[in-house]
């Protein structure tokens, strides 16, 4: 069963996004079509999306399921005649936070992602990404072949924890030997190994660089294999990074690290 899913804000977008595939990855029996709106914030803007979700509702041949964290009250009015199964998130929970806390909620666009209001977390947060990029000291150190969600795993606990973490590939030249690279052996205890399905990786490579021996099956296939037996010879942990979302293999590698994020997530 198909159904069209709408996620709806009045800023990026990326908060609701993330609450909503949450809530509908639940249902696995149900392949769900997503549609991104973001800075939905006038009356005219929330008119036109209501007209597309009601044409989407008539070529489905069912309503779509609309999930929004819309602050402004005449915005979301227009929004409730769309013929959708609607969530809105704020209204379900900050109400009732309200009550429990005895005090009213700001209702500010963008607030989940704000940093105006704390310089020093922003200053972390900053000083941790540009420790990942330049820094050859960490507190995890993650290794693995080229292409397998190195970098933008370092920056995703940088921005979001403040965990400063510094990437390695392994390359061809480093499994002639089949032993740990020379500038990895003294931080053994802080590496962790990603590895990912080789199909996979050839497929990523091939984005970048098409029908070369980089990106070739067989070289995946063969690095693949390689970087998983020096992890299981040194005993460094490692994830499959396939099937995973960045924030899944963060969590985990923190989790299994024993690593504490150094800021609240915004």
């Amino acid at each position: 069963m198909k159904r069209t899913a709408f996620f709806i804000s009045d800023g990026t977008g990326i908060t609701v996004e993330a609450l909503g595939r949450s809530l509908l990855g639940q249902f696995e029996h149900t392949e769900f079509v997503y549609v991104i709106k973001p800075f939905i914030d006038t009356v005219e803007k929330a008119g036109k999306l209501v007209h597309q979700i009601n044409t989407v509702a008539e070529a489905d041949g069912i309503r779509p399921i609309v999930v929004d964290t819309i602050v402004d009250d005449k915005v979301r009015l227009v929004l409730k005649d769309a013929n959708a199964f609607m969530l809105d998130i704020f209204s379900t929970f900050l109400a009732p936070l309200e009550d429990e806390l005895g005090s009213a909620s700001s209702y500010s666009v963008g607030k989940s992602h704000s940093i105006a209001k704390d310089d020093q977390v922003y200053k972390d947060r900053i000083d941790s990404v540009h420790f990942a990029i330049d820094n050859d000291k960490a507190d995890i150190i993650l290794v693995g072949p080229s292409r397998c969600g190195k970098t933008p795993t370092c920056l995703y606990m940088a921005l979001q924890f403040g965990i400063r973490a510094a990437n390695y590939p392994l390359t061809e030249e480093d499994f002639e030997y089949g032993d740990l690279p020379k500038a990895l052996r003294p931080y053994k205890h802080k590496l962790y190994g990603l590895t990912i399905e080789p199909e996979r990786l050839a497929a990523i490579r091939n984005e970048r660089r098409p029908d070369s021996r980089y990106s070739a099956l067989n070289t995946c296939e063969a690095e693949v294999r390689e970087v998983e037996m020096l992890y299981e010879r040194y005993s460094i942990p490692y994830i499959n990074t396939t099937h995973s979302s960045i924030e899944e293999i963060s969590t985990r590698m923190m989790e299994q690290a024993g690593i504490e994020r150094r800021t609240s997530p915004k």
